[in-house]
C-alpha cells in the first residue's frame, strides 16, 4: 500500500482527494491536515510514502513545509507532490528546489493525480504537462551565473547526456527509449548513472540541472 498524507486548507479539496485516493486498492490515506505546520508534524510522526501538499496554507506555506520534509538538508526526506491552483514559475522553481517530487495543478484530474503519487513512491517524478517545459526553461541562467551550477565529479557519457536532454524535454522513460532506440532498462540505467554524477534525486532535478547548466541551450 502507498501511504499518503493530504495537506490542504480547503476541507472540500481534502475530501475530494481522499475520495479519489481511497477508491484505489493500492493507496491508503493516513491523515489529512489543513496547515503547513500540521503537515510537517504529522508527516514526521506517520512517515507517509507521499505527501500531497497545497501551497497557500495558514502558518508556514506548503513550499516551506516541503523544504522541511524533503529539502536538500533533510537526512531522511519524505516524498512530496505539490498540488496547487497556481502555476507561477516562482512557485514551481521553489517547490522543485525545496525537494518536491512533482508539481500538479488541481485541475489536472484524478488520473494524473494518481500517476503522480505512484511516480513519487517509486522514486520518479511528474509535473503537470502544461507546465513541464515552460518553467524548466526559465531555470536556464545567464552564462555568468552558471558557475553556481555544481559540476559532475565524473563526466557524463554521450548516452547519459542524450538521456538527460530527453528527460529535460519532458519525455517519459518509454518515450526516451523509443527515440534513442534503447530498452527501458537501459534508459533507467543511464538516467540513474547521470543522476548519481550530478547529485540529482529525481528526474525533475535532473531536468532542472540540464537547463541551468546550459546543456539545453540549443534545444
Amino acid at each position: 500500500m502507498i501511504r499518503v498524507l493530504i495537506a490542504d486548507d480547503q476541507e472540500l479539496v481534502r475530501a475530494g482527494f481522499r475520495m479519489i485516493l481511497e477508491s484505489q486498492d493500492d493507496i491508503e490515506v493516513v491523515a489529512d491536515v489543513a496547515t503547513g505546520l500540521d503537515a510537517v508534524r504529522v508527516a514526521r510522526e506517520k512517515r507517509p510514502d507521499v505527501c500531497l501538499m497545497d501551497i497557500r496554507m495558514p502558518g508556514i506555506d506548503g513550499l516551506e513545509a516541503t523544504k522541511q520534509l524533503a529539502g536538500p538538508d533533510v537526512a531522511d526526506p519524505i516524498k512530496v507532490v505539490v498540488v496547487t491552483t497556481f502555476d507561477l514559475d516562482e512557485y514551481v522553481d521553489r517547490a522543485l528546489r525545496n525537494g518536491a517530487s512533482g508539481f500538479l495543478l488541481k485541475d489536472a484530474g484524478p488520473t494524473l493525480l494518481l500517476e503522480a503519487i505512484r511516480a513519487a513512491e517509486r522514486g520518479d517524478a511528474l509535473v503537470s504537462p502544461q507546465i513541464t517545459v515552460r518553467p524548466l526553461k526559465h531555470f536556464a541562467q545567464p552564462q555568468v551565473q552558471r558557475r553556481a551550477v555544481p559540476k559532475p565529479t565524473v563526466e557524463l557519457t554521450e548516452r547519459e547526456l542524450d538521456v538527460v536532454r530527453a528527460t529535460a524535454r519532458g519525455l517519459t522513460n518509454g518515450e526516451i527509449g523509443q527515440e534513442l532506440y534503447m530498452s527501458l532498462s537501459t534508459v533507467k540505467t543511464h538516467l540513474a548513472a547521470a543522476q548519481g554524477k550530478i547529485k540529482a534525486r529525481n528526474r525533475v532535478e535532473t531536468a532542472a540541472w540540464a537547463w541551468r547548466s546550459g546543456l539545453m541551450d540549443d534545444a
